[in-house]
Parts: C-alpha cells; sequence; structure tokens
C-alpha cells in the first residue's frame, strides 16, 4: 500500500511569521502542528504552506515577502525538503523520497490590487492563491462579509492573471456570490483547498451540494479540513464524523477529487486523533474500514498528486 500524504492547507507560516523564536525543524517550544519530524513521521509527501497574514498586520506587501523568507530560512533549510513549483519538481520529490513544500497565498490584500504583483509572486513560487480570508478586500468578498458580494472588476482580472500564469485559484474563504463569479470566470480549474460538506454540516465555511458539484464538474479539488467546527456540532469532534465529509463528497460523484486540507496551525481546537500530521495515519486506518486501498490512498495523497501533475507548470 503506498502510504504518502499530502496536505493542503496548514498555518505553519503565520506563527513562523508572529513568532521568531519558533523552530519548524528540531525540539520547538510545542506551538507548531506542522513540524518537519512531524511531516516525515507522516509518510508527507507534499505540504501546501499557506501564507497568511494576520488581520492586525495585513494590507501591506512586507508580510507576504517576511513570510516567504520564512518559509526559506526555516522549512526549506530542512534536509530532505524540496520546494515544489512544477511538474519536475515534483516528480524529483516523489522519485527521491523528498518532503515537497508549496506555497499558496491566502488573501491578496497585500497586493493591492496591482496585478504586476501577481507576476512576482509566481516567480517567487507561489502556486495557489485565495482572493480573500473572511471577509472584504479589493478583490472579493469572503464567506463572513454581511454583504455576500462577488468578485469585483479587478478581482476577475486577478483570476484571469491566475489561469495565464499557473496559479490555482482557491474557493474556499469566497462568499457563495464570489464562489460563482471564479466558477464562472476561471478558465482552467478551481480548487477549495480545506473546506467541508455544508449538508453534513451548516457552516458558511463549508460547501453546498451545487459548489461542491461545480468544483468537480472544473476536474478541481477539494480539501476535507480537519477544523472541528467545520465537522460537526458538538463538544468532542472525532476522525468518524471527518469521514461523513468524504462519505457525502463520494455520494456526489467526488470521489477523484477528495484531498486532504487539515488547517493545522490555523486552528486551537482538533479532531480528536487529528491534532498534528503526525497522526494522519490513524486517518487512514479508519478509512481503510469503509474504503479499498486503492480508494484510501486516493484520498489521502493520490487525487492531489495526479491533479497537480496536470496543473502545475512544466
Amino acid at each position: 500500500m503506498n502510504k504518502r500524504v499530502v496536505d493542503f492547507h496548514c498555518d505553519a507560516l503565520s506563527k513562523l511569521l508572529l513568532n521568531g523564536d519558533l523552530s519548524f525543524q528540531g525540539a520547538s517550544n510545542g506551538e507548531l502542528d506542522v513540524t518537519y519530524e512531524r511531516l516525515k513521521a507522516a509518510g508527507t509527501a507534499l505540504q501546501v504552506f499557506a501564507i497568511y497574514v494576520p488581520e492586525s498586520m495585513n494590507g501591506p506587501i512586507e508580510p507576504i515577502l517576511e513570510s516567504i523568507s520564512r518559509f526559506h530560512s526555516h522549512v526549506l533549510a530542512c534536509p530532505d525538503m524540496l520546494f515544489v513549483r512544477s511538474k519536475s519538481d515534483l516528480r524529483q520529490c516523489l522519485s527521491e523520497g523528498k518532503i515537497g513544500a508549496m506555497l499558496s497565498l491566502e488573501g491578496v490584500d497585500g497586493l493591492k490590487g496591482n496585478l504586476s504583483l501577481v507576476q512576482i509572486m509566481y516567480e517567487l513560487g507561489v502556486r495557489a492563491a485565495g482572493l480573500t480570508w473572511n471577509y472584504t478586500n479589493w478583490a472579493a468578498d469572503g464567506v463572513m462579509e454581511p454583504r455576500g458580494g462577488g468578485l469585483t472588476g479587478k478581482g476577475k482580472r486577478m483570476v484571469a492573471e491566475c489561469d495565464r500564469l499557473g496559479i490555482l485559484v482557491d474557493v474556499s474563504h469566497l462568499s457563495e456570490r464570489a464562489f460563482w463569479d471564479v466558477a464562472d470566470a476561471a478558465e482552467r480549474t478551481i480548487i477549495a483547498s480545506h473546506s467541508n460538506a455544508k449538508a453534513v454540516l451548516d457552516h458558511p465555511r463549508n460547501l453546498t451540494d451545487d459548489q461542491v458539484k461545480a468544483i468537480i464538474a472544473l476536474q478541481g479539488l477539494l480539501g476535507v479540513t480537519f477544523v472541528p467546527w467545520f465537522v460537526a456540532d458538538k463538544a468532542s469532534v472525532g476522525i468518524d464524523d471527518v469521514l461523513r465529509h468524504v462519505e457525502h463528497l463520494c455520494e456526489l460523484g467526488g470521489e477523484n477529487h477528495i484531498m486532504l486540507g487539515s488547517d493545522f496551525d490555523g486552528i486551537d481546537r482538533y479532531v480528536q486523533q487529528l491534532t498534528h500530521p503526525g497522526q494522519t495515519p490513524l486517518l487512514r486506518d479508519a478509512l481503510l474500514k469503509r474504503y479499498t486501498e486503492g480508494q484510501t490512498d486516493a484520498f489521502m495523497a493520490g487525487n492531489a498528486l495526479r491533479f497537480l501533475e496536470r496543473h502545475l507548470p512544466e
């Protein structure tokens, strides 16, 4: 059985940005969920690192650039970590058994509507971008913005520029109207890096069945997330509750589109037995009680790897 893991969303860079004393490798002070050692223990093939700038720092581009600097000095400094920007990087990562590290941008506020900076982000290795976090910015409204607006004119041009460059558009935090604007505008495909099924739990950050079907129709990816309050509305959330979302996405035709988007380091409460990457083998064990080895391998890594083989630049 192939025991690789791909996780399409963690916020370790945000913690590294806020606390320069944290260490990604070796004995951290316990504040990081995602560490080099835990990625190795999980059998991680690829971890996507989100560039998320906290609201208190959001606006200028400098925190984005500093996050990328921390990515280089903390993450890529570890042995066996490989920066994945292209198909050839991904193939090298898999053939040599290294841990791939990819950059995504969670919120484009710091680009201030300057689309030339999208090219700069691409040159710096960003390969996925969510237009906004939960609220509004120059590009779009997020899911928690009361007015529920869609894309702005510049937001639509941002989507077109991402399509042109080869940056995946991430819809996880978008308002419903903005989601459909992106789905209509995207000429390539879209992903939801860390969202669950609204039919299982009615939370604003989860996806309706129609949204799920739209992502499937666009041959995109659905990142099942471990955020407890996106999983189940109860005090103690377990792995079986996560599997209810997997099951529903499969019922909608999403079997070949499901991946993982943990949101580790972006949460302060956890699904039981899913508190850091080193515990993802427990998720695999639970999946194997309901699904075949092939299906389980696809959910854990295979779907995401095949997708990236199609959509990463050459």
